[in-house]
């Protein structure tokens, strides 16, 4: 449970942004800028927690007026969208990029290099835009992936060989590769399309929750987080004011502090920052 003072005492708020402070338009609701505006008078901080690439946050983080760095990519990068200042990256293995683009190569495999900034993507893999849905992402093709493999957060690999995709999903796994986090699943939009998603193991919104609070001498004693779904789970750390809105998981709802009754379409986040509002009052 938690109490009046406790709502005084938060100091950042971090939200996802899907499913969560969005509505499932994509918008964020008059409610909750104006909300953000106003903690921010009071001293209190806001920053998004996303999967989504960095460069699909930038336009949020202006239209609130946000100055905090962003974690993105499920905290694979935690940087300013102002200064351009990282704070910490996760980047996949260059040699593991080159592998990925060496059998991609080799069994015709559609495959995107995304980096905070852009999606990039050469000419043989055209379709990567209509084929990868990376909501809010910049795309950009380049001649070659060469000057690109250093900076990878994650490789994306798509194709409807769904016998080649498994074997490359082998081939990048333990014992041929270490320190890989895989993710491997069909297409809900695309029929018969099949994907894989490498990044660096080990990275999440919680750890990069914690590295952005000690970056600004934040206590997790002080901070609140809103989420919905799996990969908002490691934000719900310990200390913190764990925030669940109706259309949450009930994985989430069971561990919250707050369970708000309304949904991400009906101000579920807004009203939660109006109780911190008034409690700064």
């Amino acid at each position: 449970m938690f109490d009046r003072e406790r709502l005084r005492r938060i100091k950042i708020i971090a939200a996802d942004l899907d499913g969560t402070l969005l509505s499932n338009d994509a918008e964020i609701s008059d409610r909750a800028k104006h909300l953000i505006k106003e903690l921010k008078k009071k001293g209190v901080l806001f920053t998004f927690a996303s999967g989504r690439l960095h460069c699909a946050l930038t336009s949020y983080a202006e239209e609130l007026g946000l100055d905090v760095p962003l974690i993105s990519l499920d905290g694979s990068i935690i940087k300013n969208h102002r200064d351009g200042n990282v704070i910490y990256e996760s980047f996949v293995p260059a040699r593991y990029v080159k592998k990925a683009l060496m059998y991609s190569e080799q069994f015709l495999l559609n495959i995107a290099l995304c980096h905070a900034d852009s999606i990039y993507y050469t000419e043989r893999n055209a379709v990567i835009p209509q084929m990868i849905e990376k909501f809010g992402a910049r795309y950009e093709e380049v001649l070659k992936y060469n000057g690109l493999v250093n900076n990878t957060l994650e490789i994306t690999i798509a194709s409807d060989y769904k016998d080649n995709i498994k074997y490359v999903r082998d081939r990048m796994r333990f014992p041929h590769t270490f320190g890989l986090n895989i993710s491997y699943f069909k297409s809900h939009s695309h029929n018969g399309i099949y994907y894989l998603e490498i990044r660096k193991k080990s990275t999440n919104k919680g750890k990069a929750l914690k590295i952005l609070l000690r970056s600004l001498g934040i206590r997790q004693s002080e901070t609140a987080v809103i989420g919905d779904w799996y990969n908002d789970i490691s934000l719900f750390l310990p200390g913190v004011l764990k925030v669940t809105l109706n259309n949450s998981l009930p994985e989430l709802k069971r561990i919250a502090d707050v369970e708000i009754s309304k949904d991400n379409n009906n101000n579920g986040a807004a009203e939660f920052l109006e109780m911190v509002l008034k409690a700064k009052s």
